[in-house]
């Protein structure tokens, strides 16, 4: 049957869990759409306001990969999703094929965090199928929004980071386990942090892959660290032989295609990549910008780039728009409302008048990225954070924390930023990758090293240094696989 617990009863979550119990005690084989039929799945009810310890529930949803081998090891390593908004529950099967090795020795668990995937999301999707909806006004989504939080029944204030660490905390006590290995990435990391700071003595290990911390103040550097990726893409073209011959002074050219979109946006007709309507579409700089900075999240997609900034050149933009379809699955699971209730509460706040001007100056990408959350602030309900939480995390638990060198959103800064407050971390970046150095096999070995030996002396890191970049795509079938380039000289 269902695993259920109430957090709060009978001093439940608060007690040391009995070292018989395991997660094959209190959940159950997953069943049609709960889960993969291998793996198992369960509920554990917290209250939605955790300090009345009363009122509403939410039902988290649970699903776990138990360890393979005879003796699995008794901790195990916790997923924690990125978005924020994602639900780590619905990423069950990428996340096995990730950390399948993992998992011959230890569970793998997975948690949809409140107001994500199937424990309360608080979705807000659009449902418009129509291209035009790629490029909507901010006063049609601001409208959607609003409306959506006008039908929420629950309290968005009550969706924080530190609330929700509290939450894994009691999942992992209902579940048995005294302590527990973190993968975090992306927003997942700043929630591992959370986690670390306020139940440190559960963690045995944590991984920090593509660290957004919690004084980020989100989307305050995006168009800064996006314009730093996009700036390496660039340079990296030039410095190859065949993508600087196709495409000789790429760097100027995109400046001037931006300006020209920016004065006069062209009204053109597209077809839908994935329904095959053709539609009349205002293709303008926020759209032309959002469109690349999401390619530039994966280094393979990111070979595309100076192949459809070129074809823009000439008002030909129905490659490009086929990246926008690149992330729909992704999009599928994300609750944006609690998105917002995290970074109206944890980042929104902290932003000064004139500060996303200042820091957007001379990016490409300017004041046209995630601003619409800015704006949504205005309204969305305010949920409060600990005194201290901007503070570093301040911990001697034994972290791996991994950067993508041309991460446009998480890039090292971050990283080293948060070793260093970390008196056991070790930092790497990972060249030529983007956003999430799980994506790599150097990285699954990492991490999977690390994990087992619950520290990283003595690891092995020579896997680092043969990533390379994938080939420039100079044509519609491609680069040459033997053109993949490390950039040059830096």
């Amino acid at each position: 049957m269902t695993a259920l617990l109430l957090a709060g009863l009978a001093g439940l979550a608060g007690c040391q869990a009995s070292p018989q119990r395991t997660a094959i005690d209190v959940l159950s084989p997953c069943q049609g759409e709960d889960g993969p039929t291998d793996a198992l799945c369960g509920r554990v009810e917290v209250f939605e306001n955790r300090v009345a310890k009363s009122g509403r529930t939410i039902s988290l949803k649970v699903v776990v990969w138990p360890a393979l081998g005879n003796d699995p090891r008794p901790d195990p390593v916790f997923f924690l999703a990125g978005g924020p908004g994602q639900g780590a529950a619905k990423l069950a099967r990428q996340v096995r094929e990730l950390f399948r090795p993992i998992q011959a020795e230890r569970d793998i668990v997975l948690v949809d965090q409140r107001g994500t995937g199937d424990s309360g999301a608080l979705e807000c999707r659009n449902d418009d199928d129509r291209l035009a909806s790629i490029n909507e006004p901010d006063e049609v989504g601001l409208a959607r929004l609003k409306a959506c939080l006008e039908g929420y029944d629950a309290d968005p204030r009550l969706y924080t980071t530190p609330i929700a660490m509290d939450d894994l905390d009691d999942v992992r006590a209902f579940l048995g386990y005294e302590r527990i290995n973190i993968y975090g990435g992306s927003y997942g990391t700043r929630a591992g942090l959370v986690y670390l700071r306020q139940h440190g003595d559960r963690v045995r290990s944590i991984v920090l892959d593509g660290v957004a911390p919690p004084d980020m103040r989100l989307p305050l550097y995006v168009p800064r660290d996006g314009q730093r990726a996009i700036d390496r893409l660039l340079e990296d073209c030039a410095a190859d032989a065949g993508c600087a011959a196709k495409y000789p002074n790429l760097a100027a050219r995109v400046r001037q295609l931006f300006a020209r979109l920016q004065a006069a946006p062209p009204t053109l007709r597209l077809v839908h990549p994935r329904t095959g309507v053709a539609e009349s579409v205002k293709v303008d700089v926020g759209l032309v910008a959002n469109l690349v900075f999401g390619a530039l999240y994966s280094p393979l997609t990111s070979s595309m780039v100076p192949e459809l900034l070129a074809r823009a050149e000439q008002d030909d933009f129905q490659g490009m728009l086929a990246l926008a379809m690149v992330g729909e699955g992704t999009a599928d699971n994300m609750s944006v409302g609690m998105q917002l209730s995290v970074i109206c509460a944890e980042d929104v706040p902290r932003i000064a008048p004139g500060e996303t001007e200042r820091a957007s100056e001379g990016s490409l990408f300017g004041q046209r990225l995630l601003m619409a959350h800015v704006k949504a602030c205005d309204f969305w309900p305010r949920g409060e954070v600990p005194a201290g939480y901007y503070e570093p995390v301040v911990s001697d638990a034994p972290a791996l924390v991994l950067s993508g060198d041309v991460d446009p959103i998480t890039p090292p800064s971050w990283g080293a930023l948060v070793s260093g407050k970390l008196s056991r971390a070790t930092h790497l970046t990972a060249p030529f990758t983007g956003h999430g150095v799980a994506s790599t096999g150097c990285g699954q070995r990492l991490i999977r090293r690390f994990v087992e030996q619950g520290s990283a002396d003595g690891l092995d890191t020579s896997c680092l240094a043969a990533l390379k970049r994938p080939p420039f795509f100079l044509s519609p079938a491609g680069g040459d696989p033997g053109t993949a380039t490390d950039g040059g000289a830096r």
